[in-house]
Order: structure tokens, then sequence, then C-alpha cells
């Protein structure tokens, strides 16, 4: 899939630092592609430094809502593709901070989607979205046909991103699709508020893993490096008919409540003598009962599966972590752990 495809490629990609961004520009930069990454902040840690990725890509300072800043990087770089990743990603953080989020994954993604409409070198645009922009929904799996009902800040923000996406295809013709993944795990997730790379951490730690609900929600989970080649079969694929101005799911097509999910890191960690802590007896107010998707469409139209099972990418997401424990300040993860699950 990768190779040819991406020689000589010269992408921007927004988000870079984030725990799915850095794998995908290392994924990237080893297919021969030249790189641009817009970095917002310098993270003391980040999955970036941890793969090494500052003296093998341009870097470009700034905020993806500097509209004037992206063109100037997608003119001087001469940038043909664009991997738009950067948003506040962190549920509770969205939550608290709501317009925070929308000024970054709303406002963000329409200066990014006119700075590439307005770019005559700009032939692909892949825009990361996410299965929370469906909300609750009666019928599952989600498809891409179902509606986007989201209602939470963080929800409604990739809702809107999506919409904005369609609207720059349709109206200007802009060669952009989108990407709408499952919960993604796998080692280089450095927010331990969430569910898989907390319990890795708990159990390394020889701590009771936190479950922040009653632990039935069911959900699906995607293996990071099947994550990246779906954007990668995306970005091979924009601009062509069928593929441009659509959305597709990615998902691991193995939906798990959220205790088994917990009990099943646990065992692969040998670590059954732990307990999951798990903190509501009853259902969180607005929590989604059942959240999973079909890749129908991405199975039939661009040829991708997920590859990794979930037991297999629970083991090399644990034994990620075992192995760059040393490389992490004793105590980090217990000043960024929180409610999860």
């Amino acid at each position: 899939m990768v190779g040819e495809a991406w020689a000589g490629r010269r992408v921007l990609v927004t988000g870079a630092t984030g725990f799915v961004g850095a794998w995908l520009v290392k994924a990237l930069v080893e297919a021969g592609a030249t790189v641009t990454c817009l970095l917002r902040d310098q993270p003391r840690i980040s999955n970036f430094t941890l793969l090494g990725l500052e003296g093998q890509v341009n870097i470009l300072r700034g905020c993806v809502e500097e509209g004037g800043l992206l063109e100037r990087a997608l003119n001087e770089y001469e940038c043909d593709t664009c991997y738009h990743l950067a948003a506040q990603a962190v549920v509770v953080a969205a939550n608290r901070a709501p317009l925070a989020t929308f000024e970054s994954n709303i406002k963000g993604t329409w200066i990014l989607l006119e700075a590439c409409r307005r770019s005559p070198l700009m032939r692909r645009v892949v825009l990361a979205s996410s299965d929370k922009a469906y909300g609750e929904q009666v019928n599952l799996p989600y498809t891409e046909d179902s509606p986007l009902c989201a209602t939470y800040p963080y929800d409604a923000s990739k809702a809107c991103g999506d919409i904005l996406a369609r609207c720059y295809s349709r109206a200007y013709g802009l060669p952009v699709v989108v990407a709408r993944c499952a919960n993604i795990y796998g080692g280089g997730d450095l927010n331990f508020s969430r569910l898989v790379p907390g319990t890795v951490m708990a159990a390394l730690l020889g701590q009771p893993p936190i479950i922040r609900s009653d632990g039935t929600p069911v959900r699906d989970y995607l293996y990071v490096a099947d994550a990246v080649r779906g954007y990668l079969a995306l970005g091979e694929r924009a601009g062509e008919a069928g593929v441009t101005g659509e959305a597709f799911n990615f998902g691991g097509e193995s939906p798990v409540s959220v205790l088994d999910l917990v009990e099943r890191i646990l065992q692969t960690a040998g670590r059954t003598d732990l307990r999951p802590d798990v903190q509501s007896k009853t259902k969180i107010a607005g929590e989604i009962d059942c959240q999973y998707l079909s890749s129908a469409r991405a199975r039939g139209i661009l040829g991708w599966a997920p590859l990794v099972g979930l037991d297999e990418g629970l083991a090399l997401t644990f034994a990620w972590y075992r192995e760059q424990y040393p490389r992490l300040a004793p105590g980090w993860y217990v000043s960024s752990a929180g409610p999860r699950g």
C-alpha cells in the first residue's frame, strides 16, 4: 500500500505530536514522503518525541486556527496532501471547556479547509473525525449513512467538522475525505485518562484500574497500526470518484464491554490479582450504552480491513508500555491519571 504511492509527496500533518498523528507521520516518512508538521505546543514528552521524529520532518510552530500561517505553510513547503488530526481530543477536557474545544475543533477545521481550497497545489485532504460524531443511535452498527446525532461538546465538534468537509467538497470541489474511527488504542497514547493506557499503567504500577462507569457500556476498539493504514488508504484514493467528499468508518469490528476490556488487559499483563475499581454502580447520565461501527464501505471501496485482533493488539500495547516505562518520569502516570471507562 505504501511506498511508490507516497514517494515524493509533500504532506502537511496537523496534530503530529498526538498519539495517532505521530504514528501517521512515522509511516509517511518511512514511505518516502516529505512531511511538514504543524506543532502548537512542545509537551515535555509526547509520542512524537518518543518516536524520534524531530529531525526527520519540517516543523512549523503555531495553531491550526491561524489561517495565514497555514496558507504560508502550504505554499512555501509546496504541500499536495494534508492530514488534519489536530483537535482537542480529551472528552473530559472538552466537557470542561467547550468554547476552547469549538475554537480548536470547528474553527480550526474551517480555517484549514479554506487554506487548502486556496492552495493551487493541494490534491488530497484527509480529515480525522470520530465514531462519536454519530451520537446515540437506535440501529447498530453505525454506518456512514447513519445521521450525525452528537450532543456533547467533543462529539458535536467532530460532527461539525464532518459537515464542513462535505460543504467544501460539494461547494468548492475540494478533494477532502473523512475518517471516522472507533476508539484507537496502542503504544504511544500518553493520555492516561483513557481506558486502555490508564489500565495498562495501573497494571504496571500494581494499582486497581479505575472504571468511571458501571462497566457495561460497549465500545469498538481499533489498533493504531490499522488506523494508520486506513488514513494512508484514504490519502492514496482521495480525489477519486466515490471517495472524495465521502466518510469512511474504520473499526476493529469486535465490540466489547468496558469491564471485559479491562479484564482482558489485566490478563494480558499477568495481573489478574488486581480488581477494577468500578466507581459507578448505575448508568452515568449521558453515557451511551453501545457504540460500534460497520467498516463495510472501507472494505468494499478501499480494500481495508482490520488486521490486528483485539487480544493481539492489547498484547502489543502492553509490551510497548512495559518497554517504554523507564523513559518516562516516575510518578508521571499518577499525576496524569483520572476517571476513565
